[in-house]
């Protein structure tokens, strides 16, 4: 394993400077007009990395074989656009103000998660790859003491201004790998964690359950998270309006039972969770990268 590189001042590293000094620039943009860059972007990156097209093409067939080629074809086109103009968001999301923020987001049902926190019983969200899934853990943090998970990033300069924005508000970060003892005493005592769990863990890791009707690999660990913190679970997706100048966090009922006490139902209630979340707004899920790319034992690969 290599050593982990902590100094982001070095000269290696001045392009990811200009980027982040680009990010900062483009934060202080009218959010409608970052939509349309996004939109001119997206078309350009959809010509340009075709590989990630035909991937994003295949995840939407897969999952929505009811529709057209055509309605696929224009998901595609859509999703890649959305990819872009969340990109572009980026620094307003990592350095905008707690008024601006509040202009631009709208919370649905915050209620369920008053009356859970009332109880003195934590929450874990559950918090789908969406493409603009970073905006959620930062701005419920204004409202509620947050807690998450983050994979560090090889980048020294990226890591480092990651980790400061999502925690400007008073968030606290466990890195992916480091022991969750903290993070589960941190839910215990009443904090909200906002997860993000559904990324392919490899052969190794992973339980199989139906995503789409598809066995999936899953990683198993809500389950065991929620029952080790106490904590009650509640879907959260963070969507892109569509006049692009505002975002809607909607958090879901409670899941009921959960946990199950068995690693592959808990799964499977997850990924039922997610894939209702992903029929509300399937252009605005991170599709572009292979997510079935892990098979059973003796599949063959959905992406020939």
């Amino acid at each position: 394993m290599s050593k982990r590189e902590t100094n982001p001042y070095r000269v290696r590293y001045l392009l990811s400077w200009l980027l982040l000094g680009l990010m900062r620039l483009l934060s202080f943009l009218p959010l409608r007009l970052l939509y349309y860059l996004g939109s001119g972007l997206g078309d350009a990156l959809r010509v340009l990395i075709r590989s990630r097209k035909k991937i994003a093409r295949r995840n939407l067939a897969l999952c929505f074989p009811e529709k057209s080629d055509t309605e696929l074809d224009a998901l595609t086109k859509e999703n890649f656009r959305n990819t872009a103009r969340l990109g572009l968001f980026t620094g307003f999301f990592w350095w905008a103000s707690e008024a601006r923020l509040r202009s631009h987001v709208t919370v649905r049902h915050s209620e369920r998660l008053k009356e859970i926190l009332d109880t003195g019983h934590g929450v874990i969200l559950l918090a789908p790859h969406f493409v603009a899934l970073e905006l959620g853990g930062i701005f419920l943090s204004l409202d509620f003491e947050g807690v998450s998970v983050y994979q560090y990033n090889r980048n020294p300069v990226f890591d480092r201004a990651m980790l400061k924005a999502r925690s400007r508000f008073g968030a606290t970060l466990f890195e992916r790998k480091n022991n969750f003892r903290g993070l589960i005493k941190a839910i215990r005592a009443g904090r909200v964690c906002y997860y993000l769990p559904d990324q392919d863990p490899g052969p190794k890791r992973a339980v199989f359950a139906p995503f789409f009707g598809i066995p999936t690999a899953t990683w198993p660990v809500l389950g065991k998270l929620a029952e080790l913190s106490r904590a009650a679970v509640l879907p959260c997706a963070t969507y892109l309006t569509e006049n692009g100048n505002r975002f809607e966090i909607v958090l879901g009922e409670p899941l009921n039972p959960f946990p199950t006490g068995d690693k592959f139902g808990d799964a499977e209630k997850m990924n039922e969770v997610i894939e209702h979340c992903v029929r509300e707004m399937p252009d605005q899920y991170f599709w572009v990268h292979k997510r079935f790319k892990t098979r059973p034992p003796g599949a063959q690969s959905l992406y020939l």
